[in-house]
């Protein structure tokens, strides 16, 4: 028998016995009870009204109160199966057979945990915005949090409560867990969602792509389209085919819209984009849709000087040159005849398809008036219209509309040297002409305004002739003469040698005085070439040969022969 202290001592266990202890310990290890503040997952086994059990692999099952399963609307958001956070509650009476849990306590633990791990590592956090506080906003993020207003956006937020509500995504600012205090920046958060993005559409990025984007704003000239984290610029110039005086005419912010990269600096991270450039090209075949004699309809959407450019359909226009737009060369700017905004009939005239022009024209809408001009007058006849245009060779006058014919300076006067027309019409007057020739194929009308009168040289030639005495006055003088004009622009040549006297004179002084009125003889007469020739000589010597006959007729009546006086005398006759 072993003696007693031999009885009190232990017997050292063999290394089996040890290993079936180890793992005796480890088979009841979980009915030993949790530490204080450890957070256990649970299966929720059954609910009822007043609590919901909960097995969190202790010896006995745990009760949590229902009313921390309770909603702001009033619903119970736990179910049978649900797997929940707990702690075991020290705090309240343990109901027989149960242990008392909390879920609040486990969740604000498990929240404080998230969160200083979010804010060391720097990541988002997900909260509800509960409502105003001053200077901001509290928002809960599995504790109350605070979110200055200053933090809400990247932009300022004018109305914070259209925030209420929401689930945002948050970045922590400051965390002190032993104060409670949690600070919150949903402005932090969009910039790195915005970076992130951008980041991602920057090495995704190439010239030529097609991206979709929302019109961010606009600006007079041009829109910032977001398409993915980065804006990019949509000029006026590129949004459509077609004339837009501002962006809004196409646009409104908020569209989504699909656009073309254009150029992409990525240094400088500037984006150039094109909404037309993603369309369709209408000039693609344009001459097929407008071929040239056709008639079209479309809008004047500006006038020049030289011009108007009408709008057929978005982003093709045709001009009209000012020349097309009547028939009449009268017109002095296109505005005369359309107005922008005006629908207008024009015919095409021409397409280029390369360098994206069409030639319109209007007056071709009616017939050209040149084609039927021998029909409607005749050489000779005597027609009326308005002087248009005056210049040194003559004026043009309108007969009709498009149909203008020149009066040759030659043709203003038969009596009158014209120099420039502007002696004797002025622009605008209404004038008698007479049709001297038609030349349709050049669109040239040949006019005469002096053939309306008789012709005084024609006239003249036809009442004198050589020998005729007439009466002039001296009008201009020569070295070689003298001009005597004999009517109205008729004017005749009395030479030097013609005037007597005229050899006493000296050279450079007039054979007669300016403005002496006298009869001269015609000793010439050419029709052909209009010139007649004067002498005063030869008046001089019919004057002296008349002289002389009157006195032999006088000397030839006075001699009486020995007979008539010898029969005078025998009658008594006192001329004996």
């Amino acid at each position: 028998m072993a003696s007693e202290p031999e009885q009190g001592r232990q017997r050292p266990l063999m290394p089996s016995e040890a290993a079936d202890y180890e793992q005796l310990i480890d088979d009841y290890s979980h009915f030993a009870p949790p530490a204080e503040g450890e957070v256990l997952e649970g299966r929720v086994l059954k609910v009822t009204p007043t609590e919901a059990i909960v097995d969190f692999g202790y010896k006995s099952e745990g009760l949590v109160p229902i009313a921390q399963f309770v909603q702001p609307d009033g619903s119970i958001h736990v179910r049978t199966g649900d797997v929940i956070d707990v702690v075991i509650d020290r705090r309240g009476e343990e109901p027989e057979g149960y242990i008392l849990l909390s879920h609040e306590r486990a969740s604000r633990i498990r929240a404080w945990d998230t969160l200083e791990k979010a804010y060391r590592e720097h990541l988002l956090v997900s909260g509800r915005v509960l409502g105003r506080t001053k200077g901001g906003v509290a928002v809960d993020v599995g504790v109350k949090a605070f979110m200055p207003s200053s933090h809400a956006d990247v932009r300022p937020v004018h109305n914070l409560e259209q925030l209420i509500g929401q689930d945002i995504a948050v970045r922590i600012v400051k965390l002190n867990r032993r104060r409670g205090n949690v600070m919150v920046s949903r402005r932090l958060a969009v910039e790195e969602e915005h970076l992130s993005r951008k980041n991602a559409v920057l090495d995704a990025l190439h010239e030529g792509d097609l991206v979709t984007g929302v019109v961010k704003s606009l600006t007079d000239y041009g829109a910032f389209v977001d398409i993915g984290g980065i804006d990019g610029l949509l000029h006026v110039s590129d949004m459509s085919h077609g004339r837009i005086a501002h962006p809004s005419e196409a646009l409104h912010v908020g569209d989504e819209i699909t656009v073309r990269v254009l150029k992409f600096d990525r240094a400088r991270e500037r984006i150039s984009l094109g909404l037309k450039q993603a369309r369709p090209d209408p000039w693609e075949h344009v001459a097929e849709r407008y071929p040239v004699h056709a008639r079209v309809i479309g809008r004047v959407v500006s006038i020049t000087d030289y011009g108007a450019f009408v709008e057929l359909e978005p982003g093709v226009e045709g001009l009209i040159h000012v020349s097309e737009m009547t028939w009449s060369r009268r017109l002095k700017h296109p505005s005369k005849v359309v107005k922008a905004g005006d629908q207008v009939e024009a015919v095409v005239l021409g397409v280029q398809e390369g360098s994206r022009r069409i030639s319109l024209g209007i007056k071709q809408l009616e017939p050209d008036p040149w084609t039927t001009v021998e029909s409607r007058y005749s050489i000779g006849s005597v027609v009326e219209g308005r002087v248009r245009k005056l210049t040194d060779f003559g004026a043009f006058v309108e007969i009709e509309e498009g149909i203008d014919g020149l009066v040759h300076v030659s043709d203003l006067s038969w009596t009158r040297r014209v120099k420039n027309p502007a002696e004797i019409l002025k622009k605008g007057q209404m004038v008698q002409a007479v049709i001297l020739n038609i030349d349709s194929a050049g669109r040239r009308l040949s006019l005469g305004v002096k053939q309306l009168q008789p012709d005084s040289w024609e006239t003249f030639f036809r009442t004198h002739q050589v020998g005729d005495v007439v009466r002039g006055r001296v009008c201009r003088a020569a070295s070689f003469g003298v001009f005597v004009e004999l009517a109205p622009g008729i004017e005749a040549l009395c030479h030097r040698s013609e005037v007597p006297g005229s050899a006493d004179r000296e050279r450079d002084e007039p054979a007669l005085g300016l403005g002496l009125e006298l009869d001269f003889k015609i000793i010439r007469l050419n029709e052909a070439e209009k010139k007649i020739g004067l002498s005063l000589q030869a008046v001089a010597d019919d004057e002296e040969r008349s002289r002389l006959e009157d006195y032999q007729r006088q000397a030839a009546a006075a001699t009486m022969t020995i007979e008539e006086a010898m029969h005078l005398k025998g009658r008594g006759d006192p001329r004996t």
